[in-house]
């Protein structure tokens, strides 16, 4: 039954839950003396069952945590990966999925994506993400509704007591964030009229660009200054991403973008880059600017994009971009790449400033924070530029797939507990279970 479920819509998911469980709350998470995974209701055992088998997606994972808001009858989901180097940290994606096991395999991959950030980073978080399904209907425009889904969604994440910390992400705004703090304390940035950080995005954008520095002083290439970029996506990371390139001196950047609306909203923000930027407006799921002959690709969009159908049209020496889990198939992909000689630096590894940026918001704020811009420089050992060349130089050594290295890399650090708390996001998940978190919403 939940296997045909995981077929269908998270909105027919949410029915299940509403009307044949009778519950608003469900969870499955790993038990952490025996591995298998426990659901919150017999009848969920076929989603247990699911997981175990998943091998692609699903490693141990601490706990997936499932909510239907009592207003808005939306499905919401915590996922979180590992919490030993600290609670799990990751941003709140709001966006459609066509079917439940599309929402649970985003949010397996993401929370585990967030694990590996965090690790190489160097930060004291473990990895989560959080997730809301957004239904086919228009209600998402709706300033109104979406403040009442968002604080919903702050509800949710207090009732699991900071095992999980939500932040910003794909299709969540600004202001929806502050509608998120306006329920909960387990949330970063806030507005920075609220004391947060605010919007990430521009902090991403810079730590991406310094991967490419890194990659490119890897191989040899010199600089970015005269190089081609071509970037699929122009949302508010990739848009960042351009003023960055434009300063660092790149030749040209051809970027693809699916809304005409934000296509012209780009043009005209750099209005005065010379002809060395080009929008072009294409259909959803038009990838063909992965072709775009170029030395740099930067996919900024969505995940899953680098593929079998995609790969062998490749153009460019080295593929580094912000968006989350652009491999499909992680060591499939990896693998076709390295065979032909394409240099992919992992997502995790380049995308790390958003966390950066707002993780730590707890400590206090300074101007140019040292904390933050030491990430964004080249004294640091830990520093993106000098994290991305270890990991090439750690592939190519070994003759092994940048993702490999990549991941050797991060799983090792993620594997050491917080120096103070210890693994206290799995003491409260292990909570949550004992004191039946499941039967908290009437």
């Amino acid at each position: 039954m939940v296997v045909a479920l995981l077929d269908s819509s998270p909105e027919a998911f949410a029915e299940h839950l509403v009307s044949e469980l009778g519950t608003r709350r469900a969870f499955a998470v790993t038990d952490p003396k025996r591995g298998r995974v426990l659901v919150s209701h017999a009848s969920l055992q076929p989603l247990a069952d699911f997981l175990e088998r998943e091998r692609r997606d699903f490693h141990d994972h601490e706990g997936l945590f499932f909510e239907v808001g009592q207003d808005c009858g939306v499905l919401m989901a915590a996922v979180i990966h590992s919490t030993r180097r600290g609670n799990s940290q990751g941003g709140l994606r709001y966006w459609p999925y066509p079917t439940t096991e599309t929402f649970v395999r985003d949010g397996l991959r993401l929370a585990q994506g967030m694990t590996r950030k965090n690790a190489l980073a160097g930060i004291w978080w473990g990895g989560g993400k959080g997730l809301i399904a957004r239904g086919p209907d228009d209600r998402w425009r709706d300033p109104t509704f979406r403040a009442r889904l968002y604080q919903e969604y702050g509800r949710f994440t207090t009732s699991l007591g900071g095992c999980y910390v939500t932040a910003e992400d794909a299709g969540t705004r600004a202001e929806d964030m502050e509608s998120v703090f306006a329920t909960t304390r387990f949330t970063t940035c806030i507005p920075p009229r609220l004391g947060g950080s605010g919007n990430p995005s521009p902090a991403t954008a810079l730590g991406v660009v310094r991967a490419m520095e890194g990659a490119l002083d890897h191989l040899g290439l010199g600089t970015l200054e005269g190089k081609r970029v071509a970037m699929q996506g122009t949302g508010n990371v990739a848009a960042a991403m351009i003023g960055d390139l434009l300063a660092a001196g790149v030749a040209g950047i051809v970027a693809s973008e699916i809304s005409s609306e934000r296509a012209t909203w780009v043009r005209t923000r750099y209005a005065d880059a010379g002809g060395r930027l080009e929008v072009r407006v294409v259909e959803r799921g038009d990838h063909s600017i992965l072709g775009e002959a170029c030395d740099i690709l930067a996919p900024n969009a969505l995940g899953g994009v680098l593929n079998p159908d995609t790969i062998p049209k490749v153009q460019t020496t080295i593929i580094c971009g912000a968006a989350n889990n652009q491999l499909l198939d992680e060591q499939r992909d990896a693998e076709a790449l390295r065979a032909r000689g394409i240099v992919y630096v992992p997502d995790f590894l380049c995308n790390r400033m958003g966390i950066v940026s707002c993780a730590n918001e707890q400590y206090g704020r300074l101007p140019d924070d040292p904390a933050i811009q030491q990430h964004l420089g080249r004294a640091w050992a830990n520093a993106v530029f000098n994290v991305t060349k270890r990991a090439l130089e750690l592939a190519e050594a070994e003759r092994i797939t940048t993702a490999s290295a990549a991941n050797r890399l991060a799983d090792s650090l993620a594997q050491v507990e917080h120096p103070i708390w210890g693994h206290r996001g799995q003491a409260i998940i292990s909570s949550l279970v004992a004191t039946h978190w499941e039967r908290g919403v009437s």
